[in-house]
């Protein structure tokens, strides 16, 4: 996969290379005058392929249910004498005797795909420049598979693919954001997907999709420039004391609306409507819509101007409450406004009535075949899908045409798992491709294994998250019914000749027709066409109630006390679990999560779960006895990395003697530090008396100090608002 590497120099001959979320050291043998601390950068190049190879086997045998406790993997590099450079890798897989011969076989097979190995294979080619400055290579490394000169059109784009990418790829690096292509995928013919993401904040990603690589990488490009226009990559973190504190904090037409001593809603904040909608039975309080991102309880609710589209009046909504219930649907970037808001209407549509569809267990019907055979490149996917022995149903999700949604829904007969696959569009050829699209972006046919069985559960099918799966990767549950041979409507052959505008007030009309309110915001300070679309009691992912019993900015009441934690008094302490407790948190969730942090994923922080933290504070506290009923229930739930969970097992049996008061830890160290080490045994005592609290916890602070992650998710955010506050100084805007 393509990245880019970073390597620093550290003392003696020790580099350290970081990618992604990722560091590793590299070191040189003492002969070599290192220190020998870690492998050099050849091993790890031949551990790699080694590794990739194993991989695979993982993969192959995963999805047959063979266990791998029993299978070795080993590589030996050969060197020719003659010419060191030249070598022979011999990877060598050892098999249990139960294993068939077909698996034999596959294991093998399996093991050539190694990737590192293709990639040698196929000769590296290596270029070595000079920059003046790392910092400022923001280009794109594409080059378009067009001939010089030509312009590709496709439905529903109001420009070509080649201008289309050329314009998006300029916008970003004016923005000094460094976009890179991680990998591609083109498992069938006509259907790509691409992943791409921020070099300098990797947690800023998208994927595109499309018939082809140029269409693909648009979608992608899209796809980054419509969530950075609307924030969305940083909607559920902490943005810090500067931007809590700055002139804007999201956007420079923004209104802020002081908290009442009452709780009700002040005057300005939101309209009659969506006050109606999102009441919460008349729980709904203005402390409630605080956003996450700031924290600031003083400053009030932040909330952001959208046009009614029934009158064209302006109605301030608050930002907590779109990014806690409508996430990313109705969200869209294009080459021109109305290009955007079709592709924002028509994923609303989408995700409506595949919801629709699945919690009311639909029959639809199918696209008859000679229809099929007007799109051949479309048919060839499919044709190839079925090659591979995955039955394709194509369907008409229209309901009997009233809505512009198509249906490409792939069988596994080796599991029994399907797979929904939803697109929409006016145009019917655009919407059936987004579905098959759709449908493989970023999956393999090892990813296929995975998909969900069918069932006639409703509870399961109708279950409200069973929902919000099929809306963040369509990895849900549909109903058996769903395959019915009698289809609920009859087939219609939909289609709109027109152009971006005239389908967009089509789309429109429909949602009139609903007699559905519209909210519309745009934005072009970023110099893309953006949109945000919202439709109340249609277009939301979650429910209105989240508002109140699971909303994000509940983590605002804890964030500077958590990161604070090492310095907290033991009376602050004593609050802070007593607060835990009684906000009814689950034990099980990343406190990264609650507290809206963005922590290295393999650090403790990372792995840190609101059970674990209450062990922590319980242990620094000397309350033994409720730090063993957390410790327990750790050991019993929680996947965490080796030593982490040796760590664990040895607390919680330290823990065990502390209590008793007819045990002795004298009696049982040494067999203990037999079993785990003189340093493990060590912590779990320094950590049970509280001469060490909050053992593998670095320390920070609501200064994010030592976060570089999360520092690093805020420096992209800056270089937005400064982008921002540029665009209305130019053109005189007020906020």
């Amino acid at each position: 996969m393509p990245m880019k590497v970073n390597v620093i120099y550290l003392d003696n001959l020790k580099l350290e290379a970081s990618f992604d979320d990722y560091k590793i050291i590299s070191d040189q043998p003492v002969r070599y005058k290192g220190d020998g601390l870690a492998p050099g950068p050849f091993d790890y190049f031949l551990a790699s392929s080694a590794m990739c190879a194993a991989y695979f086997v993982k993969v192959y045998c995963k999805a047959r249910s063979i266990p791998t406790e029993d299978i070795r993997i080993s590589q030996q590099n050969i060197v020719d004498p003659e010419n060191r450079y030249k070598q022979s890798f011999v990877i060598q897989a050892e098999l249990p005797p139960g294993i068939s011969e077909k698996d034999r076989e596959g294991i093998i097979r399996s093991m050539d795909r190694c990737t590192v190995k293709r990639v040698i294979q196929n000769e590296i080619d290596f270029k070595i420049e000079v920059t003046d400055s790392l910092s400022k290579d923001n280009s794109l490394n594409y080059e378009t598979e067009s001939a010089a000169g030509t312009q590709t059109m496709i439905l529903g784009k109001d420009c070509s693919l080649e201008e289309t990418i050329e314009n998006m790829t300029a916008l970003l690096k004016d923005l000094g954001i460094n976009i890179e292509i991680v990998s591609w995928r083109n498992p069938v013919p006509h259907v790509w997907s691409v992943h791409i993401r921020d070099a300098d904040s990797p947690i800023c990603y998208t994927n595109g999709k499309g018939s082809t690589k140029d269409s693909a990488l648009c979608s992608a490009l899209g796809e980054y420039l419509e969530r950075i226009s609307n924030n969305y990559f940083y909607n559920d973190y902490y943005l810090g004391a500067d931007n809590a504190q700055a002139e804007f904090a999201h956007y420079p037409d923004e209104k802020w609306f002081k908290l009442q001593a009452n709780g009700q809603m002040p005057e300005g904040l939101m309209d009659d409507y969506l006050k109606d909608i999102y009441s919460v039975d008349g729980e709904l309080r203005a402390h409630h819509l605080v956003d996450t991102n700031t924290g600031n309880k003083e400053r009030g609710v932040c909330a952001i101007p959208f046009t009614r589209n029934s009158d064209k009046e302006t109605v301030y909504i608050p930002v907590n409450l779109i990014g806690n219930l409508f996430v990313s649907n109705g969200m869209s970037a294009g080459n021109t406004i109305y290009e955007a808001r079709v592709q924002c209407l028509s994923e609303i549509f989408e995700r409506a009535v595949k919801n629709d569809i699945i919690s009311n267990e639909m029959a639809l019907p199918d696209v008859p075949m000679e229809i099929i055979e007007k799109y051949p490149t479309i048919l060839e996917g499919i044709k190839k899908l079925e090659e591979q022995g995955f039955p394709i149903l194509v369907k008409d999700a229209s309901l009997g045409g009233k809505f512009p949604v198509m249906c490409v829904t792939l069988m596994n007969p080796r599991t029994g798992g399907v797979f929904a696959s939803f697109g929409a569009h006016p145009k019917f050829e655009v919407a059936l491709e987004r579905s098959l699209t759709e449908l493989l972006q970023g999956r393999s046919f090892e990813g296929m294994n995975d998909i969900a069985l069918p069932t006639f559960n409703e509870f399961a099918v109708k279950e409200h998250n069973n929902l919000v799966d099929h809306f963040i990767d369509s990895t849900g549950v549909v109903s058996w019914k769903f395959f019915s041979s009698k289809s609920d409507f009859e087939f219609v052959h939909w289609d709109l000749k027109g152009s971006t505008e005239e389908e967009y007030h089509y789309l429109m009309s429909i949602l009139k027709d609903l007699d559905k309110e519209v909210y519309i915001a745009d934005y072009q300070e970023l110099g893309a066409c953006a949109c945000r679309i919202l439709v109340p009691d249609y277009s939301e992912i979650y429910q209105a109630e989240d508002l109140v019993w699971d909303n994000h900015n509940k983590g605002n009441d804890f964030r500077e006390r958590i990161l604070s934690v090492h310095s907290l008094s033991e009376e602050k302490l004593q609050e802070l679990l007593e607060d835990l407790e009684e906000y009814e948190l689950d034990d099980h969730q990343p406190v990264s999560e609650l507290i809206g942090v963005a922590f290295d994923e393999v650090s403790n922080w990372g792995q840190l779960v609101v059970g674990e933290l209450k062990a922590m504070i319980n242990l620094a506290l000397q309350n033994l006895e409720e730090a063993k009923f957390n410790v327990d229930i750790l050991n019993q739930f929680n996947e965490y990395a080796p030593d982490r969970k040796k760590y664990y097992q040895i607390l919680n049996i330290v823990l065990d003697i502390a209590i008793d008061e007819e045990l002795d830890m004298e009696d049982y160290t040494e067999n203990l530090t037999k079993m785990y080490g003189e340093v493990l045994v060590r912590e779990a005592l320094e950590t049970v008396s509280a001469e060490v609290k909050f053992f593998g916890l670095e320390e920070t602070s609501i200064e994010l100090t030592n976060i570089d992650k999360h520092q690093r998710l805020v420096e992209s955010y800056n270089k937005l608002q400064v982008a921002r506050s540029r665009f209305h100084q130019s053109t005189g805007a007020t906020s």
